[in-house]
C-alpha cells in the first residue's frame, strides 16, 4: 500500500516508521523545513527507544521518505493519514483543530482517484463529519472516504504498541475503505490483533473514553494515598489488594505526582467541552481534572513540608523533570508546576532528567541543570525524585547521602522503601505509605 503520513510529531513518526515495516511505502509529510531536513540526515527530532534504528533501517530499504511537498506525498496515495496537532484551545479547552481542517483542505485539492482519508489525530466526536464536508466542498468530483483510527501509543514502548496492540479501532461505513484499512493492517490480522471496526463517531469517542478512564484510575489511586497517609495505611498494598480484581488490573494504580504529558490533560479537558457541549455532562473527569491539577501543586508542598516547612534560600535537587520515563516530552508535566512553586517560595532548584533537559531548560527559568544524580545531589538540602526514571531505582545512597547537606528524600514515585531508607539514614517522604519521617 502507499501511504502518505501528514504530520511528524511523535504519533506520525512513530506511526509512519512502523507502516514502513509492515512493507508499506509511507512518505510523511510536515511543513518544518528543519524536521524534515533532520529526518532525511538520519536525526529523529523525538526521544523514543528504538525509533532512530526503526527510521533509518526503513529509510534504507526506500520504504519510508520524508517530504514538505504535500502533492508528491497525497496525489498516489491509497490512504492518506492526518497525524497533526490538536493541541488544548487556549481559553476554553476546546481541542484546537485548525491544523486538522487545514490538512483536510489541501489533501482534497491535490489527491487523484480513490482516496482513503485517515483521522489519525485524537480529535472530538464529529471531527470526521467535518473533514468529510471540507473535503467535498474542497473537490465536489472526489472520490474519497474518510476514516477514524484512533492512536493507542504509550511513550517510552510506543513501538511494541504498535506492532503488538491490544486492539485496532477502525471507524467507517464504506466498504471499501474498510478493505483498505484491512489491507494496511494485514500484519496484525495475522498475529489475530482484535481489529474492531465501528461507525466512525464511535471510533472517535472510543478514544476520548479509553484515556479519561486511564486518567481516571490514576486519580482514584492518588486521592487514595493521600486517605492512606491520614489513617497509616500503605498505598501500594491497597493498590496490590484491589489491582487483583481481575475486574480492575492492576495498571495505573501507582499513586504519584498527578497525570501530565500529550494525551491525558488535553483529552480529558477536551472530553469534558464535547460532553458540556452535547448537554451530557460527565462529572467524574469533570472532577479527575480539577483533582489532577491540585495534585500537581500539592506535591510541591509535600517538598516544603519535609524541609520543615520553609525551603527559602534551601537548595531542591529535583530527579526527574519529564512526565514519564523513556521521552523527552514536557507537556503538562508535574515537575512544570512543582519547580516554579518551590522557587516562588524561596529554593533554588537543581535539576537533572536523562532525557528532557532540552526541552526542559525552554520551559524553566532559573533552574541549575546538571549531567547526573550525584551532581545534582550536591549540597543539597532535600532531593526530591519527580519521574522514575530507571537510573534512579538504585542509587548508591551513601554517595547521595555524602554529597547532600541533609540528608532528605522526597520520593514523589515510591520507588525505594521506608525501611530502606530509614537504615541507610535518610529523612524519607513518600507517598501514601506509612514510614514518612
Amino acid at each position: 500500500m502507499r501511504i502518505a503520513m501528514i504530520g511528524t510529531g511523535y504519533v506520525g513518526l512513530v506511526s509512519g516508521a512502523c507502516f514502513a515495516d509492515f512493507g508499506h511505502e509511507v512518505i510523511c509529510v510536515d511543513k518544518n523545513v528543519e524536521k524534515v531536513e533532520t529526518l532525511r540526515s538520519g536525526g529523529i527530532p523525538i526521544y523514543e527507544p528504538g525509533l532512530d534504528l526503526l527510521v533509518q533501517r526503513n529509510v534504507r530499504e526506500g520504504r519510508l521518505s520524508f517530504t514538505q511537498d504535500l502533492t508528491e506525498a497525497v496525489r498516489d496515495a491509497d490512504a492518506v493519514f492526518i497525524a497533526v496537532g490538536t493541541p488544548s484551545r487556549r481559553g476554553d479547552g476546546f481541542a484546537d483543530l485548525s491544523y486538522v481542517y487545514a490538512a483536510a483542505k489541501e489533501i482534497a485539492e491535490v489527491m487523484n482517484g480513490y482516496t482513503v482519508i485517515v483521522t489519525k489525530s485524537t480529535v472530538p466526536v464529529g471531527t470526521g463529519d467535518e473533514v468529510e464536508r471540507i473535503i467535498r466542498e474542497t473537490r465536489p468530483d472526489a472520490d474519497f472516504a474518510v476514516v477514524s483510527n484512533p492512536e493507542f501509543l504509550r511513550e517510552g514502548a510506543a513501538i511494541d504498541d504498535f506492532k503488538h496492540p491490544d486492539r485496532v479501532v477502525v471507524g467507517t461505513d464504506d466498504e471499501r475503505a474498510r478493505t483498505v484499512m484491512h489491507d494496511i493492517y494485514r500484519p496484525l490480522f495475522l498475529n489475530e490483533t482484535p481489529i474492531v471496526f465501528t461507525s466512525r463517531r464511535t471510533s472517535e469517542l472510543i478514544k476520548y473514553a479509553a484515556n479519561s478512564f486511564l486518567a481516571l484510575k490514576i486519580t482514584f489511586i492518588n486521592e487514595i494515598a493521600d486517605l492512606c497517609e491520614a489513617v497509616g495505611a500503605n498505598v501500594q498494598e491497597v493498590a496490590r489488594g484491589v489491582g487483583l480484581d481481575n475486574r480492575i488490573g492492576g495498571k495505573f494504580l501507582n499513586a504519584g505526582p498527578g497525570y501530565g504529558g500529550s494525551c491525558f490533560p488535553k483529552d480529558t479537558l477536551a472530553l469534558t467541552r464535547t460532553a458540556q457541549e452535547a448537554g451530557a455532562p460527565l462529572r467524574l473527569i469533570e472532577t479527575v481534572v480539577d483533582v489532577n491539577d491540585a495534585r500537581k501543586r500539592a506535591m510541591a508542598k509535600k517538598i516544603i513540608n519535609a524541609c520543615g516547612g520553609d525551603v527559602a534560600g534551601k537548595t531542591v535537587a529535583i530527579l526527574g523533570l519529564t512526565f514519564k520515563p523513556n521521552t523527552d516530552d514536557m507537556r503538562d508535566a508535574p515537575s512544570l508546576e512543582i519547580v516554579p512553586a518551590l522557587q516562588k517560595a524561596g529554593a533554588k532548584v537543581r535539576a537533572f532528567d536523562p532525557a528532557g533537559t532540552l526541552e526542559a531548560e525552554r520551559l524553566l527559568s532559573n533552574v541549575e541543570f546538571v549531567s547526573g544524580p550525584y551532581f545534582c545531589a550536591e549540597d543539597a538540602d532535600v532531593l526530591a525524585i519527580i519521574t522514575e526514571w530507571n537510573e534512579f531505582r538504585a542509587l548508591d545512597l551513601e554517595r547521595i547521602k555524602s554529597v547532600m547537606r541533609t540528608p532528605n528524600i522526597v520520593d514523589l514515585r515510591n520507588i525505594y522503601s521506608p525501611d530502606e531508607m530509614a537504615a541507610a539514614g535518610f529523612a524519607y517522604t513518600s507517598v501514601g505509605r506509612p514510614g514518612n519521617w
